[in-house]
């Protein structure tokens, strides 16, 4: 559906089962860094889709406003989070731009692809290895993995219905049962991706744990 479209679709439960996540190692211009990479597949048009990534209307119902030149080299912000620069924008297929954020400066990929009847988003996310790597070895993928997949989630029911799912429509989600129930699978499948990655099984469950907590307000398992 478009954004012009009535819809008395009912909106869809949150299924972390929906999204592909990878990660890997690669070498850079910049050095060696991560690489994330979430992929689902939404039922609607590439076209749409791609407006619903880049319209500064509809990107505060589902991720967060965003103000800035939204075009080729202009400078972007979003409300609250990350800015950065545009590098290329190829509509409405692709679009890569800088993500800076506390100092740190790490690269986004957008990708979209028709695929059936509907249109695949792929999302990479390319941070660089620090010296200093304490706080991965606590969170792990999981850490900027949830908040991920916490927008592809809100993408999937905008896309559904067209409604609003931020703000005062979200305010606390993520301590109901459904909230808790998506986060926690979410971090469980980011760890599983770590343990493919070569980190051992106990270091990833144990950052499992401490996203989880991050996200949710709980406090990590023992």
């Amino acid at each position: 559906m478009t954004e012009h479209q009535q819809s008395t679709t009912a909106t869809p439960a949150a299924d972390p089962a929906a999204t592909q996540r990878e990660l890997a190692s690669r070498t850079t211009e910049h050095g060696e860094a991560n690489v994330q990479t979430l992929t689902q597949t939404y039922a609607t048009t590439p076209e749409d889709l791609w407006d619903a990534l880049t319209n500064p209307e509809r990107l505060p119902r589902w991720f967060a406003p965003v103000s800035g030149d939204l075009r080729l080299g202009g400078q972007y912000q979003v409300e609250g989070n990350a800015g950065g620069t545009i590098e290329t924008c190829e509509p409405p297929r692709s679009f890569s731009a800088t993500w800076e954020f506390g100092g740190n400066t790490s690269w986004i990929a957008v990708r979209i692809t028709p695929d059936g009847d509907g249109a695949r988003f792929e999302l990479e996310h390319t941070a660089l290895v620090p010296e200093d790597t304490s706080f991965w070895d606590e969170y792990g993928p999981g850490a900027t993995g949830v908040g991920w997949d916490l927008a592809f989630m809100g993408l999937a029911k905008h896309l559904a219905t067209g409604a609003s799912i931020t703000g005062d429509h979200a305010q606390g989600w993520e301590t109901t049962p459904e909230g808790l129930a998506f986060i926690s699978e979410c971090s469980r499948q980011w760890a599983e991706a770590n343990v493919r990655f070569g980190t051992p099984r106990e270091a990833a469950e144990a950052a499992r744990d401490r996203t989880t907590a991050f996200y949710t307000g709980q406090s990590p398992q023992n």
